[in-house]
């Protein structure tokens, strides 16, 4: 049934770029219509998702005047999410409704932690509709949270100041998601050398990748920490942080911490309810819109 609906809107919006390029042959344009249209992988977990909460009540406050949408990458997440009766669209019907609506230039701002396969995969699909004859105007992307050395010392900066309860000696692991088939991984391991610039306990390790638990824990009986703060460096606290990361399985973080003896904390919130960061990422967001 998506799948129908999809082929009918692109359908109904190949037969408006038409009519849409006959008035453009004649020299008039549309009018300037804008819209944000804000993508992430997705959660169909209520207390992470108010992390997204955050991120939209920020956006409309910065740019009260701009139409704002909502689109989630992960089929399996919008599947589970209208079995519930929630509907979120893939970033493709978003487009094609923005498109059917008249919308003419649109900044996408992904909610992505590093500028991997799937942020890869948003802008190449991104790029294809704006390149539609008679469609949007313009359609820009805004860049992903840890795109330059000076994100990446905000974000980092942030992240230490918001991890309450810890004491000297201390040490904290940030856990990324990682991706063993993308050179972006590499951004993990730069971003590894900022947070022990600023803190030598910060480390910063994946959960996929070449930057490993394994990679840290010889470092924390080294410097003979006593206790671990374990810290998602994702956008919500969803799966992976409750489940490889604070879990009570074998396999998860805190397990295999535990059994080696280290006091180990979880803290459970991801990197999009965090204000100083969410305004990284608007800032962004309004780099892409100054263009229009």
């Amino acid at each position: 049934m998506q799948a129908k609906r999809i082929l009918w809107m692109i359908v109904a919006a190949l037969f408006l770029l038409g009519t849409a390029d006959a008035i453009a042959k004649h020299g008039e344009k549309p009018p300037i219509k804008k819209a944000i249209l804000l993508v992430a992988f997705g959660t169909s977990d209520p207390e992470a998702a108010r992390a997204f909460e955050l991120v939209e009540k920020r956006a409309r406050e910065r740019f009260p005047d701009v139409e704002m949408r909502w689109a989630y990458t992960s089929k399996m997440i919008r599947t589970k999410l209208s079995k519930q009766g929630k509907r979120l669209d893939s970033p493709e019907t978003a487009f094609a409704m923005l498109m059917d609506e008249g919308y003419t230039h649109v900044a996408v701002l992904s909610l992505h932690t590093i500028p991997g396969e799937e942020f890869h995969e948003l802008y190449q699909n991104a790029r294809l509709f704006s390149q539609m004859a008679g469609g949007f105007q313009r359609v820009l992307m805004a860049r992903p949270l840890l795109s330059s050395s000076k994100d990446m010392k905000a974000v980092a900066k942030a992240l230490l100041n918001n991890i309450s309860g810890r004491k000297t000696g201390d040490a904290v692991i940030f856990m990324g998601h990682g991706t063993e088939h993308h050179p972006a991984d590499a951004i993990y391991l730069a971003m590894n050398q900022v947070f022990q610039e600023l803190d030598s306990n910060a480390y910063v390790a994946a959960v996929e990748g070449s930057n490993s638990l394994e990679n840290v824990i010889p470092k924390l009986k080294k410097g003979k920490v006593k206790k671990v703060f374990l810290v998602p460096l994702m956008s919500v606290a969803g799966d992976h942080a409750k489940n490889d990361m604070s879990g009570d399985e074998p396999h998860s973080w805190k397990s295999i911490l535990t059994e080696k003896g280290f006091k180990v904390e979880p803290v459970l919130r991801g990197t999009a309810e965090i204000p100083e960061i969410v305004d990284v990422w608007l800032d962004h967001l309004k780099s892409a819109l100054s263009h229009f």
